[in-house]
């Protein structure tokens, strides 16, 4: 399977591919329908013209394959087991622990936006806070080289200037 020439992959190419794995793993997840059979659906069903097809493939195959292994990743910095988180939780974690440890052409950042993007879209209220803090505690385990190039916040003066008071 390969992408389309038209969008091979460009950001919004792969936000769509992350979306449509999303909903294709809780498929996965809630069904335990073979991931063959599922792909073929979602492509079937949807329209990927816009979609990096190949993405999408490597997402939807490459978390099955890890998945316990992303389940250890990601237990250190879960407040609960892996089997109580919702399906939808659990999902975007994996994705996110799959992209920070076998995506290293996207950065951390991207990983975690997009995490908590679809958490807002597909999530309980609140659940994008928790998918942050999780991926972000995830991203300095297995990035540590990357995330340690934060550039550092500026932190006004208490009174909001940029320098401290005089008297």
């Amino acid at each position: 399977m390969t992408a389309t020439p038209s969008a091979p992959s460009s950001p919004a190419a792969r936000r769509k591919a992350r979306r449509y794995a999303l909903q294709a793993l809780y498929q996965w997840q809630l069904a335990g329908s073979a991931l063959g059979d599922i792909e073929a659906q979602f492509l079937a069903a949807n329209d990927m013209q816009k979609v990096d097809r190949t993405y999408f493939h490597d997402l939807l195959h490459g978390v099955p394959a890890q998945v316990t292994g992303l389940d250890e990743a990601l237990r250190p910095f879960l407040d609960r087991r892996v089997e109580e988180l919702s399906q939808v939780e659990k999902a975007l974690l994996r994705i996110g622990a799959f992209e920070l440890k076998e995506r290293l052409d996207v950065p951390y950042r991207v990983v975690i936006n997009e995490g908590i993007e679809l958490a807002k879209v597909f999530g309980a209220d609140d659940s994008f806070k928790y998918v942050n803090g999780v991926l972000d505690k995830l991203a300095r385990r297995l990035r540590s080289a990357e995330t340690a190039h934060r550039p550092a916040t500026p932190r006004p003066a208490p009174d909001g200037d940029d320098e401290p008071e005089k008297d």
